[in-house]
């Protein structure tokens, strides 16, 4: 499995990676939403993608506009993992299509429980 953390904090991009990895995941790395998109073209579709809302250049709700505007990224699950908590940007960060959202600073368990939610890895 693969995944892409998309994080402008290296520390956040560190943490996640080394979760993942230890969940048996292959993780590429972008420090914003821009990044994130040239990854993807280079790497081609991860399975999952953890995506920080705020980053400059692109932030994570663009990242999930843009690829959910493309169709080669429909099985691509997208997490918002991000310090927003309003209701409203959970609201806009779903109806944009991402499919789980988890609020910094979280538990590793709190994570893989999202991931299993998503059926992405058995719980």
């Amino acid at each position: 499995m693969k995944a892409l953390v998309i994080d402008d904090s290296k520390a956040m991009r560190s943490i996640l990676k080394r979760i993942l990895k230890d969940l048996g995941f292959e993780v590429f790395e972008a420090a914003n939403g821009q990044e994130g998109l040239e990854r993807l073209a280079k790497v081609g579709a991860p399975d999952l993608a953890l995506v920080d809302w705020n980053m400059p250049e692109m932030n994570g709700l663009e990242f999930v506009r843009a690829v959910r505007s493309d169709p080669a990224y429909n099985n691509l699950r997208l997490m918002m993992v991000t310090t927003e908590t309003e209701t409203e940007r959970v609201a806009a960060a779903l109806e944009a299509g991402a499919n789980e959202y988890i609020m910094k600073p979280f538990p590793k368990d709190a994570l893989i429980e999202k991931l299993a939610m998503l059926g992405i890895i058995e719980s």
